[in-house]
């Protein structure tokens, strides 16, 4: 009888009768491919380069993940997290650790010697883009989106505020500084970026009851 397959999350096909896959190695690898990057950089990494350092094997990667850019993808979504903006109650508290984890994120060394390779790469390979951004980009702008609609819920922001483009505006700082290299991502950007949209967008009861506070979180 032919074996099934199906489509895992990373690109990869598997078989539906194999065994379950072992977290364990899902982890050893992402952690490998970090480091790597982080060593050599992102031209610099290959499959059994990180089955090396992770202690398995090339064909049990290949099982996982379709390609070294895949592999990338993935130690991104499992390093940096995809539900980076918590629900403390607190509207601009909330933007600030959310932007803060992406500061966070790309003030290593993996900032400037992956991303923008990764991102060239994803033009020409749609299958490549869709694993990108459903794995790693969507995830982490949809909990950054609930962040806003709860502060328009609570009165915050104006209820007519553009939510993708407080998104693009929130993200693109510290996306741009990356990639361009041209200024440092600092400790305060985001703090700073989310004061500046939150001076655009805030409701008058918003601005009166920080009135005092400043930038401060």
């Amino acid at each position: 009888m032919a074996q099934t397959t199906r489509r895992t999350s990373n690109g990869t096909a598997r078989g539906g009768g194999g065994r379950p896959r072992d977290p364990r190695i899902d982890d050893a690898v992402s952690r490998a491919v970090i480091e790597i990057l982080n060593e050599v950089g992102y031209g610099g990494l290959t499959m059994e380069g990180a089955a090396a350092r992770a202690g398995t094997s090339k064909p049990a990667i290949r099982r996982r993940w379709r390609s070294r850019q895949h592999l990338v993808v993935g130690a991104l979504a499992s390093t940096f997290g995809t539900a980076p903006t918590p629900d403390t109650g607190c509207t601009h508290c909330d933007l600030i650790a959310g932007i803060s984890t992406l500061s966070d994120a790309f003030t290593t060394a993996i900032g400037r010697r992956a991303l923008p390779a990764l991102v060239a790469d994803l033009t020409d390979d749609p299958e490549l883009e869709k694993e990108f951004l459903d794995v790693f980009f969507h995830p982490r702008r949809a909990t950054t989106a609930a962040a806003l609609r709860r502060g328009i819920d609570r009165g915050d922001i104006r209820p007519d505020a553009d939510i993708d483009l407080l998104l693009d505006m929130l993200a693109s700082t510290t996306y741009y500084r990356v990639l361009f290299g041209h200024l440092p991502i600092t400790p305060q950007l985001a703090e700073e970026v989310v004061s500046v949209i939150m001076a655009g967008v805030a409701t008058e009861r918003w601005r009166r009851d920080h009135a005092d506070e400043g930038s401060s979180p």
